[in-house]
């Protein structure tokens, strides 16, 4: 099972439900939104004016019993070796997060593109929820376990896992 935790007050119930779909048919698990918000004003570094995915992971670790867990924000994220991230995850853990903030269009100084939001969102979402199931970065840029450090890398790939990682996190035989 699949859990989706909204990160803020400003993540909308509609952005999720319409990710929890996009999840339980790439994962073949069930996903649901939970009930519950969470406030991640610990997680910020006032220095950076940016929040620390690893506190974040950490948290959500603890409260995601034997469920996976995606924490889903609008907030813009970071970890000391980087200067922003999309997102982050334990590798083989329960744990993930993603944050919209620099998947927006209006980011870039663009009009707001909301489709292009989903299909980031849900790239995004599989790829950190990948390395959950122990995927590291794929070869196949087409891959949703490519690496893509740069909004552009990440419009090059597409939503779904390839054959390769599929079987490797056991998706085919669900």
């Amino acid at each position: 099972m699949i859990q989706l935790l909204p990160i803020g007050e400003d993540v909308r119930l509609e952005t999720l439900d319409e990710l929890s779909a996009g999840l339980a048919r790439e994962y073949r698990d069930s996903c649901h939104v939970r009930d519950d918000r969470l406030d991640v004003s610990f997680a910020f570094d006032s220095v950076r004016k940016q929040y620390h995915a690893t506190s974040i992971l950490r948290y959500l670790a603890g409260i995601s019993g034997e469920a996976r867990i995606l924490g889903v924000t609008t907030v813009d994220l970071c970890v000391p070796i980087f200067t922003f991230v999309f997102g982050e995850a334990q590798v083989a853990g329960r744990a993930a997060v993603v944050s919209m903030h620099r998947l927006r269009e209006e980011f870039y100084g663009l009009r707001a593109n909301p489709t292009l939001l989903s299909e980031r969102l849900l790239k995004e979402a599989v790829h950190e929820l990948g390395h959950t199931f122990g995927l590291r970065h794929c070869q196949d840029w087409q891959c949703a376990m490519a690496s893509s450090h740069t909004i552009d890398r990440l419009d090059l790939k597409g939503t779904r896992l390839c054959r390769t990682c599929r079987g490797a996190a056991g998706v085919n035989g669900r």
